[in-house]
């Protein structure tokens, strides 16, 4: 993919500040840009909603250069997400799953204002049996490579032999021409081959068994001593009959392949060594902490599948009444032109600012997560559009995509669309949405001041240059398209009078469907609303199936006590370092962490926090933190393993965009985020720090946030080598401040003015420093060319950097 690809097309004109390559715009007018979104240029079909990556369903695109640009960054983009790229229906498989879709979405909206009277139970048992069969469809078996090449070769002999006698009374050159065209038809053009591109007999008959095993709780039906409907199936909960017993362990295969089909294979395999833990943990010495007395594989299947701990537990309950509401609301958003009009509007704020480049992806990747709830998506996004502005202002592709990666992460840290995970948050804990948008509030802001500062150093540090931005003001762009806004601030004031979240994302779904009438270009017709929904059924396919699986995970450690025995062994692996209580929490606090950050490298967000909350969570609790700073805690660092090494989603596929060195954005990717790695260890070690939630009186709140940002500026002065307003620190300037800045996270009286007399030190160090070397010249970044003068023409060796 050309790195200078934009989803919405091309992005918006840019040049170097005063540069003679930069001719007059023959296409400028007075009148502000009009944001274009990914629909001008794709169908409305394949967008995708929050907390989800590309539709796991596309059709083709558009032909053309912008087209073709859209289907790559969408193509791009599901490549480094946690869920893998789907096929591409066609014909009667497309139909049905948009129909099934469909119904599916229409379901959940009924829900939300008249509920099924059997109870909740009952509508996500419907619920599983409308989404599942459809990841069988949506999702290949990507086969191991041995079997696929197999098959290709069989496939190839298969049509060789066809043309050879199909055709031979023509000649040989004709021939030759025909198998050519046969084996490398227009399927191989673009990539899947056509069998690739529609179900197999297989995926059929999984279906199939899929929507049987599902629907079998509610079916009133007997079969044998089983089946009978709804009630008579609760009934028997802890005294399944043979039939529940069997369709129970066929659901649970079914959802184990779902998740490998979506996800890989090391969520299914964390999700068998849960269960072969329950089964065989009876087992292990009765001396071992996590030693249990043993489930049979019976207990084991009704505890999923006849319980409200297992497949029908809390996940699956958040993906079908929160998640998938949200998804659509993304999509209605994104077919509104929203998605555009954010890109837009943030490089109209920042046009004629030295850092215009930087500070436009960091603002775009923000508003962007109120589209996107997924990191490397939006990495991808806001990379294809301001990648070709960061590379004109002279910023390494290293550097650059550390900056997208971090400001695509922050999608899922941003609020009022979180990842899937604050809703899971709201539900173990009882608490409101809103209250969870509230604990989210501060960290947030000290996440971008965090980045913000960082691209202002390295502005300065790389000798980065401006960049004119051909663009209209902002106060134009905002009064034209402003209202996009509206939606977003509506779920705030709906949670805010005491409205569900539910309700809250429906009535900004009719709001953005309304508004869209003011734009042609975007208005949301019954046929666009149609595909919205379907699309945003779609994009939950894959969550279902982890949060389906995820009860795997719950309901094992529910019935075994793993939860306490492992907060156990977390504590006392501390205690046996010290004993004092304060340093007990905070190597727990640690521990806790690099254990999240590890889990986090193998599984989805999701399921990470799932199992986070199950095993880290108590461990937290029982040292005395309160319940929202534990959840997150865990929260937090679920989500960074999108930026964490070796895996980092999100940095993989910022050096993608940029064509960076991998390893090398990693490290600038971490340096970035450093501010979010940080937050939740100091609002856990203090109950100070609860004033970064939110969550204390005024002066707690304000204390906490004031602290906590002179931290985060420190740090990122460290980090980046360079003191605003002065010049570069030298390594003893940067080591003193990198000590200050993480002392400062100690919230209390004492550290704190440790770490301010530390990081002045460090800021006169650096004075003293400029004092005598002179007026440093602004330097250029290790290994590179200094970014062209302005007013000079650029050489070809500058173009390619």
């Amino acid at each position: 993919m050309s790195p200078a690809s934009s989803p919405d097309g091309p992005p918006s004109p840019a040049r170097p500040a005063n540069s003679s390559g930069g001719g007059p715009d023959t296409n400028a007018t007075d009148r502000p840009p009009r944001p274009r979104a990914a629909t001008e240029t794709a169908p409305p079909a394949d967008t995708a909603g929050p907390a989800q990556t590309a539709a796991p369903t596309q059709t083709a695109g558009p032909a053309g250069p912008a087209g073709a640009a859209e289907r790559a960054t969408r193509d791009l983009a599901a490549q480094f997400e946690d869920e893998k790229p789907g096929r591409v229906l066609a014909g009667p498989a497309a139909l049905l799953l948009g129909t099934v879709a469909l119904a599916v979405g229409a379901l959940a909206l009924w829900q939300v204002f008249r509920p099924l009277a059997q109870g909740s139970k009952y509508y996500l048992i419907i619920f599983l049996a409308g989404v599942l069969p459809l990841v069988f469809l949506a999702y290949p078996a990507d086969l191991p490579r041995w079997t696929r090449l197999r098959r290709r070769r069989q496939a190839s002999a298969s049509k060789e032999h066809t043309a050879s006698t199909e055709h031979t009374a023509s000649t040989e050159h004709t021939a030759s021409t025909e198998h050519t065209a046969s084996t490398a038809g227009p399927a191989d053009s673009t990539g899947p081959s056509a069998a690739s591109t529609r179900p197999t007999v297989a995926d059929w008959v999984l279906a199939a068994v899929a929507v049987a095993a599902c629907l079998y709780p509610v079916l009133p039906i007997t079969i044998g001593t089983g089946g009978g409907g709804y009630n008579a199936f609760l009934d028997r909960q802890g005294l399944l009959a043979p039939t529940d017993l069997v369709l129970g362990t066929v659901l649970l295969l079914l959802l184990l392949e779902a998740c490998r089909r979506t996800t890989g294979w090391i969520l299914p395999a964390v999700c068998l060594l849960f269960l072969g833990y329950g089964y065989y943990g009876g087992l292990l010495p009765q001396s071992w902490p996590v030693a249990h007395a043993g489930l049979d594989f019976r207990q084991l299947v009704d505890a999923f599948y006849n319980s409200d701990s297992g497949f029908y537990g809390t996940p699956l309950d958040v993906a079908a009444s929160y998640i998938v509401l949200f998804t659509i609301y993304g999509a209605v958003l994104e077919l509104s032109g929203a998605g555009r009009f954010f890109v837009d509007l943030s490089a109209a704020a920042f046009r004629r600012s030295r850092t215009a480049a930087g500070r436009t992806a960091v603002a775009s990747g923000f508003l962007l997560g109120t589209v996107s709830g997924s990191g490397a998506a939006t990495t991808v996004s806001i990379g294809a559009v301001t990648w070709p502005l960061l590379r004109r202002a002279g910023y390494p592709p290293e550097r650059a995509g550390g900056m997208l990666a971090a400001a695509g992460v922050g999608a899922i840290l941003s609020p009022p669309t979180l990842g899937a995970a604050a809703f899971i948050i709201a539900e173990y804990l009882g608490v409101s949405y809103l209250q969870v948008l509230g604990w989210a509030t501060v960290p947030t802001v000290l996440y971008y001041l965090g980045i913000l500062l960082s691209v202002e150093i390295d502005a300065r540090r790389s000798g980065v240059q401006p960049v004119v931005l051909d663009v209209g003001s902002p106060w134009r762009l905002l009064g034209r398209f402003g209202y996009h806004f509206a939606s977003l601030i509506a779920i705030i004031v709906f949670l805010a009078v005491g409205v569900s979240a539910m309700r809250a994302v429906v009535f900004a779904i009719v709001l953005t469907a309304a508004l869209s009438w003011l734009d042609r270009t975007h208005r949301l017709t019954p046929a666009r609303l149609v595909t919205a929904l379907v699309t945003g059924v779609r994009g939950v396919l894959a969550v279902t199936a982890v949060c389906a699986a995820a009860g795997i995970i719950t309901a094992t450690t529910t019935k075994t006590g793993l939860g306490p025995q492992a907060a156990a062994l977390l504590i006392g692996g501390a205690k046996a370092a010290t004993s004092n209580p304060t340093l007990v929490l905070v190597l727990t606090a640690l521990l806790a962490a690099v254990a999240l950050s590890l889990l986090g490298l193998a599984v989805p967000v999701t399921a990470s926090f799932v199992i986070g909350w199950v095993i880290v969570g108590p461990a937290l609790l029982d040292l005395g933190v309160t319940a929202p700073a534990a959840a997150m805690f865990v929260f937090y660092f679920a989500v960074l393993s999108e930026v964490s090494p070796p895996t980092a989603l999100a940095a993989v596929a910022a050096a993608a965009v940029t064509g960076g060195r991998l390893v090398p954005t990693m490290w600038q990717t971490l340096r970035y985020a450093l501010p979010a790695y940080l937050t939740p260890i100091a609002f856990v070690i203090t109950p100070t720090g609860l004033g970064l939630l939110g969550i204390g009186g005024v002066q707690q709140v304000a204390i906490a946030a004031v602290v906590t940002a002179l931290s985060v500026a420190v740090l990122a002065v460290s980090a980046g080598g360079w003191l605003p307003g002065v010049g570069p620190a030298g390594a003893p300037e940067r080591v003193l401040g990198a000590v200050g800045g993480v002392t400062l996270l100690w919230l209390e009286p004492v550290p704190v003015a440790v770490g301010v007399a530390l990081a002045a030190i460090a800021a006169v160090g650096v004075l003293v420093r400029r004092g005598s070397a002179g007026r440093p010249q602004t330097p250029t970044d290790t290994g590179r060319p200094q970014t062209p003068a302005q007013g000079r023409p650029r050489t070809p060796t500058e173009e390619r950097l």
